[in-house]
């Protein structure tokens, strides 16, 4: 299924993925770093929610509180959870 996610605290706008079950896939940063957020998405395209979140959770980026890769792991946790009803 289609998601899209508004950030807070990063460059980018607007971050859109698809959930095949807990797979994330086509992962689409607008705005931002085009290369580094092109490259993160191409890294953990097919990985699950958990394998995701565990790696790229808790992030920051300079003296921000968070970062692309950890508003990442917020959406298709947020997108997962609602999915699954919760």
């Amino acid at each position: 299924m289609k998601h899209e996610y508004f950030p807070r605290g990063i460059c980018p706008m607007k971050i859109d993925f698809e959930l095949d079950g807990d797979k994330v896939r086509n992962i689409v940063f607008t705005g931002g770093c085009n290369g580094n957020l092109k490259a993160i998405s191409a890294l953990v395209d097919g990985w699950t929610v958990d394998e995701i979140t565990e790696k790229l959770a808790g992030n920051t980026c300079g003296f921000k509180q968070t970062s692309c890769a950890d508003q990442l792991t917020i959406a298709i946790n947020q997108a997962l959870a609602e999915e699954r009803g919760n």
